[in-house]
């Protein structure tokens, strides 16, 4: 599944589509949420200019892919050099208010106007994703490989579907099922040589999976919540309350007096402005650039790069250890979230045609029947 997906990225390029500049308000006017490698989002309609030249809109294709595929499996690393001298949740606050005040400043010039509910909404969506999500993956990077963390965090969908499927969204398919099950044999095969030792790495362990949990509560969440119906205020508006709520808890554990201005290293300031430039805003416009462009599954398959990219990098720049266990680990979990996917479809069609028929069945009921 994978190995197909750069020849239709090559296929888009070759297209070559594009989107007119005076269509831009055009495209906000049919927006749907919908969840894109495990990250909530509000789709506009793509919509496809003719008289743009193909080339150029190629290459910010390519660009655009190699930004969620590399920049976002870099950040891992990135995470890792910032919080080695910089206490993490003070990390995770200057990032993400960075990011929130450009986007939310972003929205503002398109007219975009926060309410109260709003505010509600993203301290709650806030709090699951970057309070918790984020803060503990941050201060779990002290302890754990980069790669660890990453192929912790791609169980994301997994969780997504459990949650769902316990709220009543959600069906689980036998296809989905199997792909549950053999997750869980991954994390296993990951986390067994550590879970059998006490110590720090265990409770990075357990910090990860626990911020896991909490960013796939946000996405099943997120889409009963009053938040804004402008795709990009309502990435904004959580990061900003998600970042007002770090800055406190940041206060309250003490963080701010165990910053040491003058014991702060190059390789964190760096790895944070990369955080910041390239991973909150370059590669996250990138991400809802080709949601304009591309089908969503095809951007989704940055969810099964980006643990590869972190896993390799570890190695190469952090010397961290390339085992037969994180291999096979990493071939299972991401195998897990193939089959997820693919019994989720599976669960979209088997609704989709459940849905025909009922509307059918209805529409050839007499019509006095159906009046009483």
């Amino acid at each position: 599944m994978f190995l197909e997906r750069p020849a239709q990225i090559l296929a888009l390029i070759r297209r070559g589509t594009a989107v007119h500049g005076n269509l831009r308000q055009e495209r906000f006017q049919s927006e749907k949420l919908i969840n894109i490698g495990g990250r909530p989002v509000v789709m506009t309609s793509p919509r496809e200019a003719k008289n743009l030249r193909p080339s150029g809109d190629s290459i910010r294709v390519l660009l655009a892919f190699t930004a969620i595929y590399l920049i976002w499996g870099s950040t891992y690393l990135a995470i890792r050099y910032a919080v080695e001298t910089i206490p993490p949740l003070i990390v995770v606050g200057i990032r993400h208010t960075i990011a929130g005040t450009i986007l939310l400043a972003w929205a503002w010039v398109r007219g975009y106007r926060p309410r109260r509910e709003h505010w509600i909404s993203g301290l709650i969506v806030g709090a699951l994703f970057f309070l918790i999500g984020h803060g503990s993956l941050h201060w779990a990077e002290q302890y754990v490989a980069t790669g660890l963390a990453a192929l912790l965090i791609a169980t994301e969908p997994m969780f997504i579907l459990v949650l769902a499927w316990m709220m009543g969204q959600r069906r689980i398919s036998r296809v989905s099922t199997l792909g549950l099950a053999v997750g869980v044999v991954g994390v296993g095969i990951l986390t067994s040589a550590d879970f059998g030792a006490k110590g720090s790495t265990l409770m990075g362990i357990v910090a990860v999976l626990v911020g896991s949990i909490s960013w796939a509560a946000g996405v099943v969440l997120s889409p009963k919540l009053k938040l804004p119906s402008d795709a990009l205020a309502r990435t904004a508006v959580p990061l900003v309350c998600g970042a007002a709520l770090v800055w406190i808890a940041a206060a309250a554990s003490g963080e701010f007096h165990q910053l040491h201005w003058a014991s702060i290293s190059v390789r964190s300031i760096a790895g944070i402005a990369y955080l910041v430039v390239f991973g909150s805003i370059i590669a996250f416009t990138s991400y809802m650039w080709l949601l304009q462009r591309c089908p969503p599954t095809l951007v989704a398959t940055h969810t099964y790069a980006n643990p590869v990219v972190a896993i390799l990098l570890g190695w190469l720049l952090a010397s961290e250890p390339l085992t037969w266990r994180v291999i096979v680990a990493c071939v299972a979990i991401l195998g897990a979230v193939m089959l997820i996917r693919r019994g989720e479809r599976n669960v979209d069609r088997l609704e989709s045609a459940e849905r025909a028929q009922r509307y059918e069945s209805e529409i050839s009921r007499p019509a006095v029947e159906r009046a009483s």
